[in-house]
Parts: structure tokens; sequence; C-alpha cells
């Protein structure tokens, strides 16, 4: 019998900063991208500051990353 895992989804800190993030989940560099957080200069921000900062509500954010972290998370395990 041949078993599949199915990774878990990805739980993402909220007061992780967004350099943590993305020191620890490189993929989220294309969520921050997409939502137009400053991944550079405000690197060093926790993620909800981050997201307000940028217009958005912290809790979407964390969603998209979350989602994106555990994408890739599911590709790996392929």
């Amino acid at each position: 019998m041949n078993e599949t895992t199915t990774p878990r989804p990805a739980r993402i800190d909220p007061d992780a900063s967004v350099n943590e993030v993305l020191c620890a989940h490189p993929e989220a560099a294309a969520v921050f991208n997409a939502f137009g957080v400053d991944a550079c200069c405000g690197g060093a921000a926790a993620l909800a500051d981050a997201a307000r900062e940028a217009g958005l509500e912290p809790a979407v954010l964390l969603e998209a990353l979350e989602g994106a972290v555990s994408g890739a998370a599911t590709e790996r395990a392929r």
C-alpha cells in the first residue's frame, strides 16, 4: 500500500516580521509584491503593521501568505 502524506496547512506567526517570513518562506515574496507590502525597507515591520501600511487587513495578508506557503509545500511533496 502506498500512502500519500498531505502537508499540514502552513501557519505563519502573525507576530513575525516581513523579513522573518521571507527568510523562512522565500515564496512569500510573490505575495508581498502582489499586495504592495514593502519587503525591502519595511522588512523589519511586523506582518500586521506592514499589512496596515499597505492598506490591508492583517488577516487578509496572513491568509494569502499561508496559502502560498502551503501551496509551495504541496509542490515540494510531489
